[in-house]
């Protein structure tokens, strides 16, 4: 009887040890006993990662509910958090939050500080000008010009190692504020991912204003931040390949995509996620 109660209690024990890999604990949530996840992702990228009111909506949104359905978290469980590009790897290393899917480039810069599970999704840097723009054809062509990105992303990074002695570059803290710049004439170009220039472009208030020029210059892995003590990146790679070979990954490219004319590189998605190291 004895050795049944001991078995009992350090069954117990383990479970609750697994499950304390990923989430909290935090009151409120339902089902689980209030367990809860917190997943970073972005609020200002229409298609990808969107706030609106109480609503959250995006490929990203998506794909990070699925996962963390995987992990065994029902989307009412799920705590959203802004991760602003400056902001991720702390958010990750100070455990703010578990996860973050937020147009997440994987570089080995940002290996040095955190885990990364994928990619997910293979983009390409490109440029947003204004539709009746015919000098921006590339990077190539921004000599002397005033161009906008968002502080702490890789995009910015890139123009500053391979054009800065070309380009005038201004950062600000969203995409958002690249874009009403670029449309009041503060700005000539607006660069980050084509994916997200695509959804800008695409919202009512620049469609028919803005254009994407169409020629990505470098490979963008997204990949899913993670604390570098994480218990989870083999669950989530695994989750990942099943969302791709389940269809998944598919329907919630399109539905978030409609609309905007965007096409994947065809030869890079979708990809086959990494090894966890």
């Amino acid at each position: 009887m004895r050795k049944r109660l001991l078995g009992a209690i350090a069954l117990a024990a383990a479970t609750a040890l697994a499950l304390a890999g990923c989430g909290s604990d935090d009151d409120g949530g339902s089902g689980g006993g209030g367990k809860k996840i917190t997943i970073g992702i972005k609020f200002d990228q229409p298609g990808l990662g969107f706030k609106d009111g109480d609503k959250y909506s995006g490929f990203d949104v998506d794909a990070a509910t699925y996962i963390a359905k995987k992990l065994g978290y029902s989307a009412d469980q799920i705590t959203w958090k802004e991760a602003p590009s400056a902001q991720r790897e702390t958010l990750l290393s100070t455990h703010q939050v578990d996860m973050i899917l937020a147009t997440y480039s994987i570089t080995d810069d940002r290996k040095k500080t955190v885990a990364f599970a994928g990619p997910y999704f293979v983009a390409g840097q490109d440029l947003l000008v204004k539709n009746d723009n015919t000098d921006i054809t590339g990077p190539e062509s921004l000599d002397g010009k005033k161009l906008c990105s968002v502080t702490g992303s890789t995009s910015a990074q890139k123009i500053k190692d391979t054009y800065a002695n070309k380009v005038n570059l201004v950062e600000y803290p969203g995409y958002a504020e690249c874009v009403t710049a670029l449309n009041g004439g503060a700005v000539d170009a607006v660069t980050t991912d084509d994916i997200i220039l695509a959804g800008l472009a695409a919202q009512p208030a620049n469609k028919g204003k803005v254009k994407v020029v169409g020629k990505p210059f470098t490979t963008e892995n997204y990949g899913v931040g993670l604390p570098q003590d994480n218990k989870t990146c083999q669950q989530i790679t695994d989750a990942i390949k099943d969302m791709i070979s389940d269809g998944s990954w598919q329907k919630f490219l399109d539905t978030n995509l409609e609309g905007t004319g965007y096409k994947p590189d065809a030869s890079k998605n979708p990809p086959t996620p990494a090894a966890c190291g």
